[in-house]
């Protein structure tokens, strides 16, 4: 039992620091204000819950997180704040729907819930919580966010029109591209994952079969 704990944290750690590397690499969409950046930092943290549970991919997204805080935060700790409750409502939805049907059409169904999800708790988290904390922590008001939206789409005159046309619509892109990579990458990422509980099972069948000889 300690030493599949161990194993476990020793996954759960690696795949916090893949994903806090992949932090780093941040692109723009150019047709969303240029302070929202595209990442696939959530992609470990899903391979995390799909295999180890959606407790782990939480733990993930926390790791992930501080070690962004600590080393390289730019927003004193409210962009990470608000990747981790947002990746961990990604994680938590997909990975709890997944444990309750594993197979490939139970994980469309979780990622797609999950993204909806995600994207719909996005756009309450920013206005009620996130761009708040940016006025008031960072000095970078409300108003100005507005501005650099309505730039881009015409559509954006207040904080509401900003929620709509760029958050939700926003974190919904990027949640369906995480969870396409997901998809395509699980499969041959689950055996190495599941690895211990593969042998563990396998040397429990022939312990069976010799105890029946």
């Amino acid at each position: 039992m300690r030493d599949e704990k161990l194993v476990k944290l020793i996954k759960i750690s690696l795949l916090s620091v893949m994903a806090f590397l992949l932090m780093y690499i941040e692109l723009p969409i150019p047709i969303f204000p240029e302070f929202l950046k595209f990442d696939i930092s959530d992609l470990p943290a899903l391979l995390g819950a799909f295999a180890l549970g959606p407790i782990a991919g939480v733990i993930i997204e926390l790791i992930k997180n501080i070690l962004h805080g600590l080393l390289a935060t730019k927003t004193a700790f409210v962009g990470e704040l608000a990747n981790f409750l947002l990746g961990s409502s990604l994680v938590l939805v997909s990975g709890f729907i997944y444990k309750a049907r594993k197979n490939k059409g139970g994980a469309i169904v979780a990622l797609l819930i999950g993204v909806i999800c995600m994207s719909i708790f996005a756009g309450i988290l920013n206005y009620f919580v996130v761009l708040p904390l940016y006025e008031s922590v960072l000095g970078f008001p409300i108003a100005a966010v507005v501005a650099m939206g309505s730039k881009i789409n015409h559509n954006i005159v207040d904080l509401n029109s900003f929620i709509i046309w760029s958050i939700i619509p926003f974190t919904f892109i990027k949640g369906i591209v995480v969870s396409s990579v997901t998809l395509a990458l699980y499969k041959s990422v689950s055996p190495i994952l599941h690895k211990e509980n593969a042998e563990r099972e396998y040397k429990n069948r022939q312990g069976n079969y010799q105890s029946k000889i």
